[in-house]
């Protein structure tokens, strides 16, 4: 039933009815599918994706790398795990590479959220460092391509 998941993921919003007909299962099979993925916690909730851009202009979002201390007993967990109980804090995902977090912060101001990083975030024990990247327009995202409807004046001009 991994199609069904794909559907899902692309549109939450499809009927029962839908969601069978594109996966080949019967209605029953289908709904009996999504309430075990609910019970194992393989669903974890339905969305929608918003453009916030066009919604609100005082939203700032970025991305914060930080580097940190693992625990000896619990490696990353502990420290992950206490920055995701920040209500500001959208998502917090282990890395491989030049950093071992990524979070997703939303604020109302740039220094709203450069505050958050220097005032709780930095003075953690086992925050070594942080890099905080401020995303200035979506283009894409979850496989949806934003915007489109507007040029910017900056781009060449077709000829």
């Amino acid at each position: 039933m991994e199609q069904l998941l794909k559907v899902l993921e692309r549109n939450a919003r499809l009927s029962l009815e839908d969601l069978a007909a594109m996966t080949g299962q019967s209605v029953q099979q289908v709904a009996k599918a999504l309430d075990e993925y609910q019970q194992e916690g393989v669903i974890r909730g339905y969305h929608a994706l918003i453009d916030w851009e066009k919604v609100c202009s005082d939203r700032v979002q970025a991305f914060i790398e930080l580097r940190v201390r693992p625990k000896k007993s619990h490696g990353f967990d502990e420290i992950a795990t206490a920055i995701s109980q920040f209500p500001e804090v959208e998502s917090v995902t282990l890395m491989s590479g030049g950093y071992d977090l990524q979070l997703v912060i939303t604020g109302h101001s740039f220094q709203e959220i450069a505050l958050f990083v220097a005032k709780r975030l930095s003075p953690m024990d086992d925050v070594l460092s942080t890099a905080t990247h401020f995303v200035l327009r979506t283009y894409k995202k979850d496989g949806v391509i934003y915007g489109g409807e507007e040029k910017d004046e900056r781009e060449w001009a077709t000829l």
